[in-house]
């Protein structure tokens, strides 16, 4: 699988417009395309997560229930009516809301990563909804992912 974005280049700075409102950004989320899916692909899921923030890390996105059919995803399609595909699931980011929540590292860290990864699954649904965690659905993610593509980019204060 190979997944790309025209709004954030691989290993390159995340600009302010994807960056959490309250650091400044506009917490639009990016548009995102991939290819590749293998046979078998069921659904997809799409995550954003912070290896570098304190703690076990901090997700930034889980957007799981993709129909298998999906291949882009537009910029700010996260909160835009009818920006994602019928059926699709939204679980709770870190901040606590459904939905894509931008970078907002702790000012004077180094750059943090972020990885956006494109989850090819193995089950045409998963069992958790709005009110559902990152660090709830990450590992049913984990468990039946078939294939991934990932790439990360850099946001520092």
């Amino acid at each position: 699988m190979q997944l790309t974005s025209s709004d954030i280049q691989a290993d390159q700075t995340i600009a302010a417009k994807y960056v959490y409102a309250q650091c400044g950004g506009q917490n639009a989320s990016p548009a995102l395309a991939w290819i590749g899916a293998p046979a078998g692909t069921q659904s997809l899921a799409l995550t954003v997560f912070d290896p570098d923030a304190p703690g076990k890390g901090w997700w930034h996105w889980v957007l799981f229930n993709l129909p298998s059919g999906t291949h882009h995803l537009a910029t700010g399609a996260s909160t835009t009516r009818g920006g994602l595909p019928a059926g699709s699931v939204q679980g709770k980011n870190d901040y606590g809301s459904p939905g894509y929540g931008g970078p907002c590292p702790p000012v004077g860290d180094q750059p943090h990563r972020y990885v956006f990864t494109i989850h090819a699954l193995k089950v045409a649904s998963l069992p958790f909804d709005a009110s559902s965690s990152g660090w709830q659905i990450g590992p049913a993610i984990d468990d039946n992912t078939l294939a991934k593509a990932s790439f990360a980019a850099f946001y520092g204060r």
